[in-house]
């Protein structure tokens, strides 16, 4: 590796996250090192020396993205101020001969665990020289400094796993990013300090799976030990939990969230569909009835949380009378947040192989359908807050008005919706108040300022 370089030699530097808020961290990860090392990072693609793309290929519309967003951002290389072009993320790790072959303006492309190279990949693009970077698909990448928060500050994500032992027949994920492996604890508590120092009050919780978190470290499910953890944390205010395959959750994990007043009563359970037909054929590892107990078991110990979770139509085999199934749990679970994609066929996967394929328009019909449903079950859960007292996390003001965008326990952010709060008063981004709703859409809040919260 080549010694640092002077300070003559530090450049501008634009960098594009794509995907999802795991790969989020590895991007904040890559801005630490590049900002610690004295580059600038810019927000102008016309400005910059360097362009950096860290990719997501999850589904086809995320793997169209990427390639569109490496192709434009090319043309800067060629006829800009841009001398430098970088792609990091699972589409390098995924597609790298052709990335390097179909595009030559790439100086340098990155495997998903080798984003703790972007240093040397600046240095020898630099210098003139391809950068080429694999290490072991296992491999955990060790955390290397501060993160450079791009999330305003307030809130932050905190990976405290890497990787997928689940192998569902529709995903790619554990052919790029390897086997399940958790984050030594200290590492995240030291992590999570880091964060409350730098003003978040909010931790949201990410993995492949958060659920299974400590069971190759420690010999048991160890997210409830920690959660604890997290807690004595002097600053943050919430902690949220994301991504928790129903059939993981235990009882002392049920018990630490229904206990410990800093975590949300919010959970995330990704449980993709309802009939146990394409469960199986999902490779999933539930059926109707154990997500019904789990959903139930929930309910019961924590009456007030609420549970999202995203669903798929159109799966290969999936009949009308499935989703009928899938329909009739929606509208029986009343799930208080739900997203739907449409069955993305992604190659090198079994599911891209299996007969009967579903056709693009019955699979978006299907779930035009379940959002429509959904709407409807939202818009009523909704009416039911109205009266309630909620303490909201602000977001911002809206331009114009004397009101501000907020968020509650119930609501993660970007994924969630929003409580819009009436007041006169001034309230900084970060600031929590107190808010009593006073109406309902079909997936936001309206409510009215009681007092700012500074407890």
């Amino acid at each position: 590796m080549q010694p640092l370089r002077t300070l003559g030699d530090f450049m501008k530097l634009l960098f594009i996250s794509l995907g999802c808020d795991k790969n989020l961290v590895d991007s904040e990860e890559m801005l630490g090192l590049l900002t610690g090392n004295g580059h600038e990072i810019v927000d102008d693609e016309k400005e910059a020396d360097v362009i950096i793309i860290n990719t997501c290929c999850f589904i086809n519309d995320a793997k169209e993205e990427s390639v569109e967003t490496i192709l434009e951002m090319a043309e800067y290389k060629k006829a800009g101020s841009c001398k430098i072009l970088i792609v990091t993320g699972c589409m390098a790790q995924r597609y790298k001969q052709e990335i390097i072959q179909e595009i030559p303006e790439v100086d340098a492309v990155l495997g998903t665990t080798s984003y703790g190279e972007i240093l040397k990949a600046v240095e020898e693009a630099q210098a003139g020289r391809h950068f080429q970077e694999y290490k072991d698909i296992d491999y955990l990448v060790p955390f290397q400094g501060k993160r450079l928060l791009t999330t305003g500050g307030h809130f932050a994500y905190l990976k405290i796993a890497e990787g997928c032992d689940k192998h569902c027949t529709y995903c790619i994920i554990p052919k790029l990013r390897g086997k399940f492996r958790s984050v030594p604890m200290e590492v995240l508590v030291k992590q999570a300090e880091d964060m409350a120092e730098q003003g978040v009050k909010e931790l949201i919780l990410v993995a492949q799976e958060t659920t299974l978190y400590g069971k190759d470290l420690y010999g048991e499910k160890s997210l409830h030990r920690l959660l604890k953890e997290l807690c004595k944390i002097k600053g943050i205010r919430w902690i949220r939990v994301l991504y928790c395959y129903p059939e993981e959750i235990y009882d002392e994990l049920i018990q630490t969230i229904k206990e410990e007043p800093k975590i949300c009563h919010y959970l995330d359970l990704p449980i993709q569909h309802a009939s146990d037909s394409v469960l199986r054929r999902m490779g999933r590892r539930t059926t109707r009835q154990e997500l019904i107990d789990i959903i139930t078991k929930l309910r019961t110990e924590i009456p007030d949380i609420t549970l999202r979770t995203t669903l798929i139509t159109g799966f290969p085999g999936e009949t009308q009378e499935d989703h009928e199934a899938l329909m009739e749990f929606v509208d029986e679970m009343e799930f208080e947040r739900l997203g739907v994609f449409t069955y993305s066929a992604e190659e090198d996967t079994p599911a891209a192989s299996m007969e009967n394929q579903i056709p693009e328009d019955v699979k978006e019909e299907r779930r035009d359908e379940v959002m429509e449903l959904q709407q409807e079950i939202s818009y009523d859960k909704g009416g039911q807050r109205v009266g309630q007292e909620l303490l909201v996390m602000i977001e911002g003001k809206v331009s114009g008005e004397s009101a501000y965008i907020g968020r509650t326990y119930a609501d993660a952010p970007k994924v969630d919706g929003y409580i819009f709060v009436q007041t006169g008063e001034l309230l900084m981004t970060g600031d929590f108040a107190k808010v009593r709703v006073t109406g309902a859409m079909e997936y936001d809040l309206i409510g009215e300022l009681l007092d700012e919260y500074t407890e």
